[in-house]
């Protein structure tokens, strides 16, 4: 069900930070006016030097640099049986080497990610095994630091908002301070290109794999706090201690209720539709100098009749990204494991479709050796030249050089605790999230609650989000039972807690999730507890769009997150230590009347 769209203005929350250093300049040019270029002196200063490593590669050595893979272990020396599996060798250092790699992306589920001062050992020592074999050139390190849904590096990493919320605090500086935390923590801890920010317009509230991951619902608001977060990511800092932003999923994967990790979307926006709603965020990135582009993999059947996925699309890699609309950088592909690049070629080599279509970095494909010994192959045969080659191992090694790793590819490890999660960061970090959450109904005046109830229920979906919540109403003075549910109470779970809630003085439950219709029980568990005399309070923990679902309920408020620092935040709402200013940056739509907005883009109510 796609979502009306209007004319927006946009607003801006009173900063608080006026004794903080001041950000670099953030453009809040309108995403079809001029701005100022991106710096790029550094590309410029030494082209000589990438055109010679460039002209001293081998072919394998060139085609290496395009491949942007895991390496399991939480050592670069430990052997792993997940390197054993993929690679046929044993430790991380060995995948670097023996496959002369570009780059490689770390996850927890490779056992990459276990805490800042490991992360960055671990970088440091994969950087020296690239420096030290093939074409001694310095890897890209990534990982999808999105923050809120998609947070890959937990505490003592800072934890900040994810994108729908920063789109209620409608603030481009708030953004650009965020990105800005996020990307020098990422670089304290060696990790150079941050897959972020999600540039996608969520239009439609159906919805699977983006949601709060993005802004918002409105091209403008959506292209304003990207060009922000580019800006925050690249520019807070010097070449050494920023990370490359990445935005994605070009052309845009708002607008899907498909995952595209498991099959193929199919958008229908026609050209006009495309630029209108889809591009402004992609444009405004490039105005803002973003270092790469991440592709999709979905199919946009009005932009290109081939029936290609966007990923594989020569139409819309080269023709409306390199073309249309300017993109000098590195197009980096969403990861070659996902269903969706797959479903149309299922027994050819994606990583020379890719290719040919016009990325430069190949995302984790399914078999490594055989991906990079495909592209080869192609080389040889005539199918894919070697001078395109050369420009895409052109454009992956100046980004590295944009981000300082020919001159200092090292971090010190005996920095990093000074750097990640320290006071001043989680300081900004609170006001920034101060500014997010969202009341969308206090009918009966409940709150704020400044006088304190004697004895508070805090319930609903996520163990650990109830148990912080319940700890912090407890900090405030309050008796408070924590009463976790789960994601789908059973009808014996939702009647005990509704006996429970006439027990105490105040509830508040935590929604996760609660509009799809896998989770209607939660709709249940509040809905049975509206109708009690307890006042209810209830707090969407993620998409806003739960609120539309039960009216027995008078006070609705929205987080975006259920992350601590978002729960730290309601608790300052919830009790009046702070006022409420976020608005929605996205329309709730009404179940019930089809085209009609239960709480309409820009809601929000404060005291």
């Amino acid at each position: 069900m796609a979502a009306a769209l209007g004319t927006v203005t946009l607003g801006s929350v009173r900063s608080t930070n006026s004794t903080e250093a001041p950000l670099p300049h953030v453009d809040r040019a309108s995403p079809g006016e001029a701005s100022a270029p991106a710096d790029h002196s550094t590309e410029e200063s030494s082209p000589d030097r990438v055109s010679s490593i460039v002209a001293a590669m081998s072919l394998r050595q060139k085609v290496g640099q395009l491949f942007v893979t895991v390496a399991h272990g939480a050592t670069a020396d430990s052997p792993h049986p997940g390197n054993r599996e993929d690679y046929g060798v044993d430790t991380p250092a060995e995948v670097v080497r023996e496959f002369q790699l570009g780059g490689v992306i770390h996850f927890s589920w490779t056992d990459s990610l276990r805490e800042p001062r490991q992360i960055a050992e671990l970088s440091n020592d994969l950087q020296r095994t690239a420096l030290g074999s093939g074409a001694g050139v310095p890897l890209t390190i990534a990982t999808d630091q999105e923050q809120g849904a998609v947070t890959r590096i937990g505490e003592p990493a800072t934890a900040l908002p994810g994108n729908m919320a920063l789109g209620a605090a409608r603030d481009p500086h708030r953004a650009a301070r965020a990105a800005g935390i996020t990307g020098r923590e990422l670089r304290a801890m060696g990790i150079t290109q941050n897959f972020a920010p999600v540039g996608d317009v969520n239009v439609n509230p159906e919805n699977p794999v983006i949601g709060v991951r993005s802004f918002g619902s409105d091209p403008e608001l959506v292209a304003r706090l990207t060009r922000a977060q580019v800006r925050g990511h690249q520019d807070f800092g010097s070449a050494a201690s920023t990370v490359s932003a990445t935005v994605k999923h070009f052309p845009g994967h708002g607008d899907t209720s498909v995952d595209s990790h498991t099959a193929l979307p199919v958008i229908d926006h026609t050209a006009e539709q495309w630029r209108r709603l889809d591009a402004p965020p992609f444009r405004a990135a490039i105005d803002a100098g973003t270092d790469s582009v991440m592709t999709a993999h979905i199919k946009f059947p009005r932009l290109d009749d081939s029936g290609e996925p966007a990923t594989l699309s020569h139409e819309v890699l080269t023709g409306m990204l390199r073309e249309e609309l300017g993109f000098e950088g590195v197009v980096v592909t969403d990861s070659l494991r996902m269903e969706g690049v797959h479903e149309l070629h299922p027994n050819e080599p994606v990583s020379v479709l890719a290719f040919r279509a016009g990325a430069d970095q190949l995302l984790m494909p399914r078999d490594l050796s055989a991906a990079i010994e495909s592209v080869i192959a192609a080389v040889r045969s005539g199918e894919l030249s070697e001078r395109d080659i050369d420009r895409s191992v052109t454009r992956i090694l100046r980004m590295k050089e944009r981000r300082g790793l020919f001159d200092d590819p090292l971090v010190d490890p005996g920095a990093v605790g000074r750097a990640v999660g320290n006071e001043r960061n989680a300081r900004r970090a609170r006001r920034i999230t101060d500014s997010t959450v969202t009341v969308l109904r206090n009918d009966s005046g409940l709150l704020p609650m400044r006088e304190r109830p004697r004895d508070v229920l805090v319930t609903g979906s996520g163990t650990d989000t109830v148990s912080e919540l319940a700890r912090l109403v407890r900090e405030r003075g309050p008796r408070a039972e924590a009463l976790p549910t789960g994601s789908s109470p059973d009808n014996g779970t939702v009647e005990r807690v509704t006996a429970l809630a006439r027990q105490h003085e105040v509830v508040i439950v935590l929604t996760n999730a609660a509009w799809k219709e896998t989770n209607s029980a939660q709709r249940d568990l509040v809905r049975s507890l509206g109708e009690t005399n307890t006042p209810v309070i209830a707090v969407a923990v993620r998409d806003p769009y739960d609120a539309a679902y039960a009216e027995q309920v008078g006070t609705w408020l929205t987080t975006y997150s259920h992350r601590t620092v978002a729960m730290e935040s309601l608790a300052r709402v919830l009790f009046g230590e702070v006022s409420p200013v976020g608005k929605l940056p996205v329309p709730v739509p009404d179940p019930r009347r089809p085209g009609n907005d239960r709480y309409p883009f820009g809601h929000g109510v404060t005291w």
